[in-house]
This record gives structure tokens, sequence and C-alpha cells, in this order.
């Protein structure tokens, strides 16, 4: 019989995808993931995801992503729930990446699509109950269509729902009337999560039921997400002009961060580049990004300090300086 480790409770809130600090293409850069950590933990988000899209995971090496993911569940040391993605090409190694993960003390898994193979969703949903079967953690889908070209469709969804180790899906889509889907089979899951990937997205996700945000904006400014998920669940059960005031002007903010991944066509890649490159000048973390993706131009990177130092973010104040989380 399968013995599955289980969540202490639901996952709520802003579980920020962490970038992977590197010092070479393959080596980490362990004093600045230290301070990454310390940096997200200490702005009151409630989860880590790790090995995600933000945090380059289909780029490293397995012995790397190993090395990655039992540094971070050592200095969290359970002070909050880590997820780990475990997407891959071969079944085999989605399964040793849990393995893996459990043995480090991770808490939960994620899994995306298989990404090379176009699959009908009949052989999906078979290929995730049989890794589902042997995983030792519970498992969040990952709805990611824009970079594995295959989506989790809600009738699929809602089949594996039925798998009480299945506990949630992030959605990375940017299609909310597909998230509205998801959370009306969820009537049948109470404890089932429904996590919300694109930044900009948060608020509205929360409003139509979505439980918080896998934000990448955190790993630079984790109150500010913080307070956006906490307003925009406040502002959800009331309808006081304040909060909705409060709420406007939070996202505002976070707009304003989201320039640093506008420098040029918005994709996967430059959030990515955008990150670590503003990471790198509040000196948080090293820039090095992994192949194949290339580092910020000089003029890029300018631009990027230029945005950072408009909304109160330099490396003498980085956010968590700020006594209220929201800097001058």
């Amino acid at each position: 019989m399968k013995v599955i480790r289980e969540l202490a409770q639901p996952l709520r809130g802003i579980i920020p995808p962490l970038v992977t600090p590197l010092a070479s293409h393959d080596q980490l850069d362990e004093p600045g993931l230290e301070r990454l950590v310390e940096h997200v933990l200490a702005g009151g988000v409630h989860g880590l995801f790790l090995l995600g899209t933000c945090g380059e995971g289909t780029s490293l090496s397995y012995p790397l992503r190993r090395q990655f993911v039992e540094r971070v569940t050592a200095q969290v040391d359970g002070r909050v729930p880590v997820l780990v993605s475990i997407t891959d090409t071969s079944y085999a190694e989605s399964l040793a990446m849990a393995r893996h993960a459990a043995e480090a003390g991770a808490d939960a898994v994620v899994l995306a699509p298989p990404y090379y193979f176009p699959l009908p969703q009949a052989d999906l949903l078979q290929y995730v109950l049989r890794l589902n079967a042997e995983l030792p953690l519970p498992l969040v889908l990952y709805n990611m269509p824009s970079l594995t070209k295959i989506a989790y469709e809600p009738t699929t969804v809602h089949r594996l729902m039925q798998e009480e180790s299945i506990v949630g899906l992030k959605d990375s889509s940017g299609d909310l009337a597909y998230l509205q889907t998801i959370r009306q089979l969820t009537c049948e899951r109470p404890d089932w999560t429904i996590l919300v990937g694109p930044e900009h997205l948060l608020a509205r996700a929360i409003d139509l039921g979505a439980d918080g945000g896998v934000s990448g904006g955190a790993n630079i400014w984790p109150q500010l997400f913080v307070q956006i998920y906490e307003a925009a669940t406040l502002a959800s059960d009331t309808a006081m002009t304040d909060q909705q005031e409060i709420l406007h002007h939070l996202v505002d903010r976070a707009d304003d961060l989201g320039q640093i991944y506008r420098l040029g066509s918005v994709t996967a890649g430059s959030v990515v580049k955008g990150l670590k490159s503003a990471l790198s000048i509040l000196g948080i973390c090293n820039e090095t990004l992994a192949e194949p993706l290339g580092p910020c131009t000089p003029s890029e990177r300018a631009r990027i300090e230029q945005i950072l130092r408009s909304i109160g973010l330099t490396p003498s104040r980085t956010p968590n300086r700020s006594a209220s989380g929201l800097p001058a």
C-alpha cells in the first residue's frame, strides 16, 4: 500500500517561484541563495516553489537540482511548506526527483505535462495517474500551456480531483475563464488549492476564488505580494470602498515593479532575466542565468535599476528594510 506524507493544511497564500542563484552555469551561488531564502521568508510568504519556470528548473543539471532542493529545505527547516517541480520528459527522472524531494524534507511536488511529445488528454490522464501512484508526496498540477504546449483540460482536472493525494493546481495559462471553471469543480474538494501564476492577475484571480499566487515578483518584494493577497482576500469578503482603494494602490505598485519584465517582448525568459538582474542590483544574489538564457545588456540592467529606484528599491534599501513593506 502506498504511504504518502500529507500536507499539514491546504496550501494558501503567496508561494514565490524561487529563482536559482548561480555562480556559474552548473554551480550554485550559495551565499546568494541563503540571502534570497531569508529575504522572501522575512517578507511573510506562505511557502516556496522550487525548480519552476522562474527557477529555470528544466535548464539545470540533475545534480544541481538535487543540491538546490537539499539546501533550501534544510535552510527553511519547516518554517513554510516547500514545493518542488518534478516536471520532466522522463517518467523515471520525475519519480527520482520526487523521491529525492521527499527525502530532503519537501512538502509537495508539482507536475506540468511532459513537454516534448504532444499528448492527447487520455494519455496525459493515464500518465499522471501512473506517476501519482508512485509518488511519496502530495501532488500539485501545473498548467503552463504556453511552454509545455499541452494543457490540463477541465475534464482531466476533474478526474484527477478524485485522487486524494492530488491536492491542487497552479494555473499559469492567464485564462481567467479556465480558472473559474476549475474553481466551480472544486466544490467536491474543499481541500483543493488553486494558485495563479501571472502576478498581474493575482487580485482578480483571488476575487474569482483562487487561494493565492505563485508570483515571481515576490522574489524581489515579498511583502507587496503578501499584502495584495491579504487585501484581495479581504476585499472579496466586503464591499468596503477603503479596502478596494488599498488593493488598487498595491496592484499599481506591483504593475510598476512588473516593468522589469517588459524591456523587450514579454516571455518566460524575459521574466527570469528581469528578476535575476533586479536581485543582483539589490545585492541579494548573483545575476548569472542558466543556459540557454543570456544576461541582460548593460542598457537593460540600467533600465531595471532605474525602475527599482523609481519605486523605492535600492541596494541600500531593499524591501525588507521598510517597516511598512511599501518604500516611499
